[in-house]
């Protein structure tokens, strides 16, 4: 009992907060306009959302190949991103990005803080898009005030956090004496450190090299203008007069909505989150909802024919690698 409850401290939160999520979803939710809503929406344009979405797969493993300095070859990158993205969406805890570095470092013989610290900068690129997004989004939608406000406070700390991560890549071996000095007394907590610390700080030497983080935010910018191209696509199949604008709103609310804690693959938070963006701009909470369970699905099934494919290619299984990952974290 002890244990279960240990282990419920990580998960009841997130839990808690998707099924609150799900709650009010069909407490404001008329059910019957919401599949009158997907009967009725454009089957060849979710066609075409589908298919830009495998397209802006393929973008985003050349972005964090440019990352790892092609040390992968691109077929691993690929088929392990999808790999990252199932364990995401099944696994508890955010195992997916875990687990791509675990996966990814294994195939390509790579240190696993190596890879793991491409991811961070990765996902921290992403929060600084998904900020810039929103807030060129926020003054053409009304009554969303609040929200341009949470964006710049964001946007602000990804800017410091870019500015810290670059400092360390530049000082590495000055941060990593000053650890050395201030953990002398505790060995354990040295060792810990010292493992985690030196791999981290010599993967994220690539904010150094000017040209190679240049080539990677072209990639990022294409990948994030695939994923407004695709957004667009999708909210005009349920909303043949949708202005442009709420892809932007409605992709930049996802990003951060997908940031709060839930069950795996963010179900309910996902939900929530872009149906309340789009319902501010659509005024039909039906017809957004049906678009976001519609999204939602066509993610899971995208990544998850590419992911199951490349892990039962591996012979793996998710509950394998769930295992691996956990003895990892436990050793």
């Amino acid at each position: 009992m002890s244990n279960f409850w240990k282990s419920a401290r990580k998960w009841l939160p997130g839990a808690l907060i998707s099924l609150a999520a799900i709650a009010a979803i069909l407490y404001f939710v008329d059910l019957d306009r919401f599949v009158d809503a997907i009967r009725s929406a454009n089957y060849w344009l979710l066609l075409a959302f589908a298919a830009s979405s495998v397209v802006w797969l393929a973008v985003r493993a050349v972005a964090w190949r440019t990352l790892l300095r092609g040390r992968a070859s691109y077929r691993d990158v690929f088929l392990t991103l999808a790999e990252g993205y199932l364990l995401n969406n099944f696994l508890p805890f955010r195992l997916g990005e875990v687990g791509r570095a675990f996966l990814l470092g294994r195939k390509a013989k790579l240190g696993f803080m190596d890879v793991l610290s491409t991811i961070v900068i990765e996902r921290v690129v992403d929060l600084a898009f998904s900020a810039a997004i929103l807030l060129s989004a926020v003054p053409f939608v009304v009554g969303a005030a609040g929200a341009k406000s949470v964006a710049i406070v964001i946007g602000a700390l990804v800017v410091v956090g870019l500015v810290v991560l670059y400092l360390l890549a530049r000082n590495r071996e000055r941060a990593l004496g000053l650890f050395d000095r201030l953990t002398v007394r505790w060995p354990k907590v040295w060792k810990v450190g010292d493992d985690f610390l030196a791999p981290l700080f010599s993967g994220l030497a690539i904010l150094t090299d000017g040209w190679l983080f240049v080539r990677f935010l072209l990639w990022m910018t294409l990948n994030w203008a695939i994923a407004i191209g695709q957004f667009y696509i999708i909210i005009l199949a349920f909303f043949p007069d949708a202005q442009p604008v709420w892809a932007l709103f409605g992709l930049g609310a996802l990003a951060f909505g997908n940031a709060i804690p839930s069950m795996p693959g963010a179900i309910g938070t996902f939900e929530g989150a872009l149906a309340g963006a789009l319902t501010l701009v659509t005024h039909n909470e039906s017809a957004s909802l049906a678009l976001a369970v519609t999204d939602h699905l066509f993610g899971y099934l995208i990544t998850g024919i590419i992911g199951l494919y490349a892990l039962s290619k591996e012979g793996e299984t998710l509950m394998g690698v769930y295992r691996q990952l956990r003895k990892r974290q436990e050793g």
